[in-house]
């Protein structure tokens, strides 16, 4: 089996609300390995390495204030098809589009507070991954492998 890696962060909303343990648990039950796991308060620097991609659009200066207002729960999930996987999983980045049964289609109503952030692509993964966990992860196989996988 060929796994990959992907980053998702629980955002402020998400930790403040209670919700790590239910996006935890909806990663696990399809089957992912949660390989690193870090509650932090984001750095600004960071945050728009991060999100480099949209400081141009007007919304930036709030996204910036809105994501150091409380910690963030960074995580590390492996897996095959994880990236694709993990963003069905989260759901349509504007929660009033998500099915029911999404995180985000369960959880949530406004863009701005949409929970989590889920990497694009697998290349997008591993540059956050990098830029969340400048230590490295932590990788092992695990017995169960064989019960998801054929």
């Amino acid at each position: 089996m060929s796994a990959e890696r992907t980053y998702i962060m629980v955002k402020p909303d998400g930790v403040e609300r209670g919700l790590v343990g239910e996006i935890i648990k909806r990663f696990e039950n399809k089957g992912f390995q949660l390989v690193a796991l870090q509650l932090l308060s984001p750095k600004q620097e960071t945050l728009e390495q991060h999100y480099a991609d949209l400081s141009s659009k007007p919304f930036f200066g709030g996204l910036m204030k809105y994501m150091t207002s409380g910690p963030v729960v960074a995580m590390v999930w492996s897996g095959k098809g994880v990236v694709k996987s993990g963003r069905v999983l989260l759901g349509e980045t504007n929660p009033l589009a998500s099915l029911p049964g999404t995180i985000r289609g369960d959880f949530c109503i406004d863009v701005g507070r949409n929970l989590c952030h889920g990497s694009d692509s697998v290349e997008n993964a591993e540059k956050e991954i990098a830029l969340w966990f400048p230590g490295g992860v932590v990788s092992h196989t695990r017995v169960m492998e064989k019960l998801i996988y054929e």
